[in-house]
This record gives structure tokens, C-alpha cells and sequence, in this order.
């Protein structure tokens, strides 16, 4: 899930449990707008991933794994405190019960459920 600076979702996708964050995180963020910045979890962190996000033109928040040797010295942890905004989109997703307890067993229409929610929490703006 993207999200944008006011929390509002901007762009998702749906993979399977087994998935790991990484290898869904490239198409994720070609498809996002440009942005000054990309804030993101330990689970995404590969350099790969902060080439691409750099090469777009927006600079990576990406805090490195605890066995980085590389350490956390360039973070910016006040920017990484945005990262909650992900947090309160999926919070108030599962207030949708379809969504909360998955009934389709589609991944399209799945998909379909989660951007319907969407447009529902963009509507009080």
C-alpha cells in the first residue's frame, strides 16, 4: 500500500501470503507519482530498491536491517516517523468487513473490494 502525505491510499497491490515485500516493492513504487520522498519499513530494504527509488528522483527513508554492516547513520528518523500513515490506512481498511475477513476468493475481486474501500476513505476530502 502507497499512501500519500495526508494518508490517503494512492496505489496498491494485492500479492500472496508467501510474497515477501521485497520482490513486489519494484513495480509498487514505478507506478507511484513522483515524490520527494519514499518512507518504507526495515522490510524493504535492499539496495536495488534504493537505486530505483534514487533514480526516480526521490530520496529513500528506509531504516537498514539490525546484521546491516552498513548502519543507520544517513536516516532521517523524524521523516521515518511518517511511516504510521501506512499503518492507519490498513487500520481503517479492516473496518471494512469484507476486507477485514477476505470473503472473495478471487484476487480480482479482492482487488475490487480494496479500491472500492479506497475511493470510500478519499470521499470526506
Amino acid at each position: 500500500m502507497a499512501v500519500d502525505a495526508c494518508g490517503l491510499p494512492i496505489h496498491f497491490s494485492v500479492t500472496g501470503g508467501e510474497v515477501h515485500d521485497c520482490k513486489e516493492a519494484p513495480k509498487l513504487v514505478a507506478e507511484l507519482p513522483k515524490g520527494d520522498y519514499i518512507v518504507a519499513d526495515r522490510g524493504y530494504d535492499s539496495e536495488a530498491l534504493r537505486l530505483q527509488i534514487k533514480d526516480k528522483g526521490a530520496v529513500p527513508v528506509i531504516p537498514r536491517k539490525k546484521n546491516s554492516t552498513r548502519g543507520n547513520d544517513e536516516m532521517d528518523w523524524c521523516l521515518y516517523k511518517y511511516r504510521h500513515l501506512v499503518e492507519n490506512v490498513f487500520a481503517r481498511l479492516k473496518h471494512f468487513r469484507a476486507i477485514a475477513t477476505r470473503y472473495d476468493k478471487l484476487k480480482r475481486n479482492f482487488e475490487g473490494s480494496i479500491a472500492l474501500a479506497c475511493a470510500f476513505l478519499w470521499l470526506p476530502m
